[in-house]
């Protein structure tokens, strides 16, 4: 079943835009009701739907990491008010795209192993669903924001009820700029007794909802908050070494578990690799040297792309030059280590593939698919 169905999505996957046009243009035909489930305007959420199954057909062996996401986003969809008829829907829509555009390679075998595929992945699902007994979504109101540059901002707000969260975790958003157009973000605090969430947003080109975020979000503002997903997190009593690899806003998950640990007096060693064009892009720098200054077991390593007078920083000392994967490469394979890596899609992958090289284990390695839309 696992090299059926990756051989065959190996031959779709160059025409994956097609593919998603064709497979909502299918579903919002056999199940019209479903179309009020998503927005207007649909280039994000077939961005995502590509990225999803790519992240299934990744994980498709290593049913250990697969199904805990497959409950998770069961959970998630809860606040679309999915029920069974829409995953009905959605598996006829996603054989027959896949058929449409695997030409030749679509062969009864094929068929036969995306089907029970789906089956599997809709029942787990479904499952998660029903067996969940919280809320679908909570309700926040924006209480702070702060724009730390023209295209960056931090935004606090206070949900009337805790979002059961752990640390590392990320949450889908929905503002009252962009109805029905969810977007993840990740926590940048550790859950504290007031509740309040603080979160990172960068405006991104295309990015419909962090554009509105860091422009127009306003005081009072309510937000809707979907249930926390995310597999990162640190295991303490492991006691194993961390290496942290954070670009950009991925410094937030980073910065909520590094702030859980803060709260421990013993902790296993953790190296910090923060990573951006210039200094400006670290923007949270101060604040991860500060930790590291009170706790002897952190390690902050600034990096960036260009050198580092131009980048903005006083002497050569200050940071290492290259990409996140070039500095991290450069200091060796990091064997025993456990690694976690948040940021774009982009910088994931090419930090991951380059850490595969230099002999990093693959099972050491954590990253979530879902944190930049």
């Amino acid at each position: 079943m696992v090299t059926l169905i990756r051989d065959s999505f190996a031959v779709v996957e160059p025409r994956a835009e097609e593919v998603a046009r064709f497979f909502y243009g299918m579903l919002f035909s056999l199940s019209p009701a479903a179309r009020d489930l998503f927005p207007v305007n649909m280039e994000v959420q077939r961005s995502r739907l590509l990225r999803a199954i790519v992240h299934v057909v990744q994980m498709v062996d290593r049913p250990d990491e697969l199904v805990p996401f497959l409950r998770q986003l069961g959970r998630d969809h809860r606040k679309f008010g999915v029920i069974t008829k829409h995953y009905d829907a959605v598996g006829t829509a996603l054989i027959t795209a896949l058929a449409r555009y695997a030409g030749d390679a679509w062969t009864p075998k094929v068929q036969a192993a995306w089907t029970d595929a789906y089956g599997l992945i809709a029942a787990t699902m479904r499952e998660s669903a029903e067996a969940d007994l919280g809320p679908a979504s909570w309700t926040a109101t924006v209480v702070d924001h702060r724009r730390l540059s023209w295209d960056l901002a931090v935004v606090r707000v206070r949900p009337e009820q805790p979002v059961p969260y752990r640390a590392g975790q990320y949450v889908s958003v929905e503002t009252p700029q962009r109805p029905r157009l969810w977007r993840y973000l990740s926590p940048a605090n550790a859950p504290r007794p007031d509740g309040q969430l603080e979160f990172h947003v960068r405006a991104v080109d295309g990015g419909w909802v962090s554009r509105s975020v860091v422009g127009h979000s306003q005081l009072g503002d309510v937000w809707r908050i979907g249930p926390p997903m995310g597999r990162l997190g640190v295991d303490r009593r492991a006691g194993r070494p961390v290496v942290m690899i954070a670009g950009g806003t991925g410094v937030a998950p980073i910065r909520a578990m590094l702030e859980e640990l803060c709260r421990w007096g013993g902790n296993p060693q953790v190296h910090l690799f923060y990573g951006g064009r210039t200094r400006a892009d670290l923007y949270d720098l101060d604040t991860l040297r500060t930790m590291s200054a009170t706790n002897p077991w952190l390690d902050v390593v600034p990096v960036v792309e260009s050198d580092t007078e131009s980048a903005g920083f006083d002497t050569e000392s200050d940071a290492e030059v290259g990409t996140l994967a070039d500095v991290v490469t450069r200091r060796g394979s990091w064997p025993d280590y456990d690694v976690l890596v948040c940021g774009s899609p982009g910088m994931i992958r090419s930090t991951v593939s380059r850490m595969l090289v230099a002999g990093t284990q693959l099972d050491r390695i954590r990253y979530d698919p879902f944190t930049l839309s």
